[in-house]
């Protein structure tokens, strides 16, 4: 996003390619870069709560030699905000078996949603992170490895 980004006027892209379809260094083009600021509109149900954020995120830092990505970010929502610190790393497992991705997060949340509590936050965060890596393995699962690169090094040039 640059400096005039406006959410209420934001049109998503069509007919984006992705991966397994799509060719690796067309996806890579427009992998995080360091020091960019990225939106995204997230609307996410806890209980009877169910607000749309608008979130901006910040590539802090991108470390391609040790695979590795820090990010910071936040938004706002109808009573209700959020600010986390998250981080990623790849590690390659031993005889090109695969790679195994370390995730972490910190977040502050207020608002309606953080008068609902842990005990009801904490499962709807744990799902939504599961489904989101879950995505991610499907599809590097998927790619046909006989169309150059291996899955680690493309899941490596998506982040």
């Amino acid at each position: 996003m640059d400096d005039d980004f406006n959410f209420d006027e934001y049109e998503p892209e069509e007919d984006i390619q992705t991966l397994p379809d799509a060719d690796p260094e067309v996806v890579a083009e427009r992998a995080f870069v360091a020091g960019q600021k990225y939106a995204a509109l997230m609307q996410i149900g806890v209980g009877s709560v169910k607000p749309r954020f608008e979130t901006t995120v910040t590539i802090d830092e991108r470390d391609d030699e040790n695979f590795e990505m820090l990010a910071s970010g936040g938004g706002d929502a109808s009573g209700s905000s959020f600010s986390m610190n998250s981080g990623m790393r790849i590690h390659e497992l031993e005889e090109g078996e695969g790679s195994r991705i370390e995730w972490w997060t910190e977040a502050d949340i207020s608002g309606r949603i953080a008068q609902l509590g842990s005990r009801v936050i904490n499962p709807v965060a744990n799902k939504i992170v599961n489904n989101f890596f879950g995505s991610i393995e499907k599809q590097m699962s998927d790619v046909d490895e006989e169309t150059g690169g291996g899955v680690t090094d493309r899941l490596r040039n998506m982040l």
